[in-house]
Order: C-alpha cells, then structure tokens, then sequence
C-alpha cells in the first residue's frame, strides 16, 4: 500500500529544503536549543487543575509565537469567562490558497495531578537524566504541544508559505472531568476559527516492545466514548438479625456478575480491521501462527466467534479494540454495620465503540442485568460519540513515506483508540481529526498518568523532526 515512485523524492528535497539532516540524528537538527528550551518552559508550567493554570500555559507560548513573528491578529487567546485559568491559544499561520481548507494543529496543555511525595523527582521539574527527560506532562500531552509551537516557529522564520491554512489551538480541561474542556468550548463558540479539513492530535504513538524494538508506527483513526453508568438497588432494609432474601446488597452482585460476564459483540472500523490485518503480519513474523491466523480470519469475518475469543483472550487491548467494553469501577453500599442495606450502588464505566449512542448502551445494561430492582442510570457525559474519521491516502501516505524514511523496515498501522481524547469533540463537530504522535514508547506508555512520567530525549527529537516535515508536506497538498 506504499507509493514508491516520486514520493520518495519529494521527501527528499522537503529534507534538503529543511536543511534537516538524516533523520537518525535527531540530536543535531536545527533550533534544538530552542526547542529545548520551550518544551522546558512548557513542562514546568503547572497546568493542573488544583493548581497550575493552562492560560498561563497559554500566553507562555503565544509569547513564544509572537517574538518568531507572529502579530496579534494572528494569535487568538480564549477562556470561558467563569473559568479564567483553564483558557488556551488559537494561532493561525496563512496560506496561499484561500479556497482550500486549512490544517489544524491540536493539543492539549492540562496534566494529571501529581504529588512530589510520591514522585522520584520534582514533577513539576523537567529532568533529563541517562537520555530520558521525567516530568509531568513531558509526555502527555505537552511534547506534541511544544512540537506545534516549534514547527510554527520554524515555519515562520524559514518565510515558509504553504498553499493551506495551519492552525494551532492549544486547549485545557482534556484530562479533568468538570474542568472546561477546550475542545469543546472552541466547537460551541468559535467554530470558524478552528474549521479545517482535518486536525492532527495525539491518540497514537510508536510502539516499543519490552526489549525496546520499534513494532509499529501506529496512528489513531477514531475513539471509544468513556461513560459512566450507575446501577442502583433501594429496599426498606431492616436490622441486621432478621435477614430477608431480598437484600441491596446481593441483588447488585448478582447484576454485577451478569455484567461482567457480557460481552459485547465485535465490530470494525477502518482503524481497526487495518489494525489487525497488519499486526496479523507482525505477529506472524514472531512465530505466533495461530493469533496471525485468528487475526487475519476475524478481519474477513467479524462473526467468527472462535478467532475474536483468541485474540480478544491474547491482550485486553486487543479485547478493547474490538468491541465495546463495560466494567465496574466503584461499590457504595449499606450505612450501618447493623441494618440491612437500604442501598447499593456501583459505578460502571464503558468504552462505547464509535458510532454507538449513550442511550444504547445503558438500554443493554438494563437488559444483561434483567432485573427491574436494579436502575440504570446515565451519569454525566464527557461529550457525544463521534464518528470515526476516513482513512485515505492523503492522510496515510505521507505518515508512510516519512516513516519508511526515519524508521526502515517499521510498519504504519491504524489504531482505534480505546482511550479518550479531545478527538471526540473535533470528530463529532465535522472535524476529522487523526492521533500522530510519533514518539515511540514501550508497553507501560512512559507512566502517563502514573508515577515518574517519562520520555526517551532522542524519541521526542525524532517526533519533532517527523512531525513538523509532515505539517510541511500536508500544508502543500
């Protein structure tokens, strides 16, 4: 699926015209120093909610923008007015041609709470210590922030002009249920000010395998929706010597237990039948004949019950990649260690499958609980279900031709993320919008969200370079 003639060349003279050297030597490209220095100032940024502010963030690197150039017309600050420190940054770089829709460049400035007891080292200190860079944020998702900044800049200083409008919009409130989402605000509130033919966001990474060789270059093509559901059992209760059959307690256990048996059923996209139709090859190449196989069968058949039990069985990623997944996350029950329960509730979170609405899914709860006891109720939704965006060419063949370049021998492989990420907003607004981050990471994804967050320095060098060629050759199409 790669076209191999005339690309090839057309990378190479974007690499020449870069003045970029080979892409293995990350480490020398130019402006590093200055990279450095704004992913530095990005990082130790506080952005979380109790504390940091993402509008600081914000204007940071919109200084940034505004000393390589940029006027005020083209930088574009925003905040919801009850929210003053979870604002963000739009800028918008012109293209030549007015008729084509523009670029846009998406992250995220917010980070997971992080306590420095419980840290190695200072969370909030960006340190680089044996080729590796510790912080919080150094990852997720502030490495893709900082590489858009850079690449505008260097855009800019270089008088590049390309035939699309790129935009940037940095955005606050992805990682928080109850901070205001970014995303989303923009969506609602200034929609022609991010429009674009698509949008480029993290989701999807390099995959490291435990021994840290490169497995695939994957990029995110669509998201499950993550909602929660309460299931909820009330009764009169009573004291505790006088037991009855009909206690809160054991009916929700009984529905738990149905639920957790479920599954639900298959379905594709094109992220992810081309997922597995090239991990079949990878797996193959390692000796795994039977999970090749049961791959390969499950593509052309999504109803082969035998081959999706196998590899769904193999990986619980692999499992969530497949299907629709629900499980229970929280138990609330009772209120004296003496009385029958008068109430019993748990929380249970889905990864709905794109396409599939709320309503859907709490209807088929009710249905696998079967039990007119037990209530299912919808809590608050993060955003809507959105679909998953097309994969063409456009999109795919410069991300291949790049990748073959900087990683020989690496397969590119689409993903439906399991995760969330602001994609749902851009997706469902009529945004298609792309994970490509290609920063590579072994299984635990550099402890995102968890203790000691981390990334390799010569990976994110390479991400850097990657990606600001790729925003060169999409902005020209």
């Amino acid at each position: 699926m790669i076209y191999r003639i005339g690309f090839i060349a057309a990378v190479t003279v974007l690499f020449a015209a870069a003045g970029a050297p080979a892409p293995t030597a990350a480490a020398t490209n130019p402006g590093e120093a200055k990279f450095r220095d704004l992913y530095k100032e990005l990082v130790e940024t506080n952005t979380t909610l109790s504390a940091g502010s993402c509008t600081l963030a914000a204007e940071r690197m919109a200084a940034r923008l505004k000393a390589a150039g940029f006027t005020d017309e083209e930088l574009h600050p925003f905040a919801a007015p009850d929210h003053p420190k979870e604002g963000g940054l739009v800028a918008v770089y012109g293209g030549r041609d007015k008729k084509l829709q523009a670029i846009l460049l998406l992250a995220h400035l917010d980070v997971v709470e992080a306590k420095r007891e419980d840290w190695v080292r200072d969370p909030f200190t960006l340190i680089e210590e044996n080729g590796t860079f510790y912080a919080r944020g150094s990852l997720d998702d502030k490495a893709e922030a900082a590489i858009w900044v850079d690449t505008l800049i260097r855009l800019r200083q270089e008088n590049f002009r390309p035939r699309r409008t790129l935009k940037l919009a940095l955005t606050c409130g992805e990682e928080t249920s109850g901070a205001v989402n970014g995303a989303e605000w923009l969506t609602k509130n200034k929609r022609d000010l991010i429009d674009a033919a698509f949008a480029i966001n993290e989701g999807a990474a390099g995959e490291l395998s435990a021994e840290g060789q490169r497995i695939a270059l994957e990029i995110q093509a669509g998201e499950k929706t993550s909602q929660n559901y309460r299931l909820e059992v009330t009764n009169a209760g009573g004291h505790s010597s006088r037991p009855v059959k009909n206690n809160a307690i054991y009916r929700l256990a009984a529905a738990l237990t149905r639920v957790e048996a479920y599954e639900f059923p298959p379905q594709f996209t094109d992220g992810n039948r081309a997922y597995f139709s090239g991990m079949a090859k990878i797996e193959a190449a390692k000796g795994h004949s039977e999970v090749a196989a049961a791959m390969s069968a499950l593509v052309k058949d999504p109803t082969d019950a035998k081959s999706v039990a196998l590899v769904a069985g193999k990986d619980p990623t692999w499992n969530a990649t497949l299907r629709t997944t629900c499980v229970a996350t929280m138990l609330d029950a009772g209120h004296a260690t003496n009385a029958l329960p008068q109430r019993a509730r748990a929380n249970i979170n889905c990864r709905i499958f794109p396409g599939v609405a709320q309503e859907d899914i709490r209807r088929q709860l009710e249905d696998v609980v079967a039990d007119p006891e037990v209530k299912v109720v919808t809590l608050d939704t993060r955003g809507p279900s959105s679909p998953p965006p097309p994969l063409t060419r456009q999109i795919l063949g410069p991300v291949e031709k790049l990748a073959a370049k900087f990683w020989p021998g690496v397969p590119v492989l689409p993903i439906l993320q399991p995760g969330a990420t602001d994609g749902q907003f851009l997706n469902a607004a009529g945004i298609p919008t792309y994970g490509i981050e290609p920063i590579f990471v072994g299984p635990d994804l550099g402890h995102i969200h968890g203790l000691n967050e981390y990334v390799s320095v010569n990976s994110l060098l390479e991400g850097r370079e990657f990606l600001y060629l790729l925003v060169k050759i999409y902005a020209d199409q």
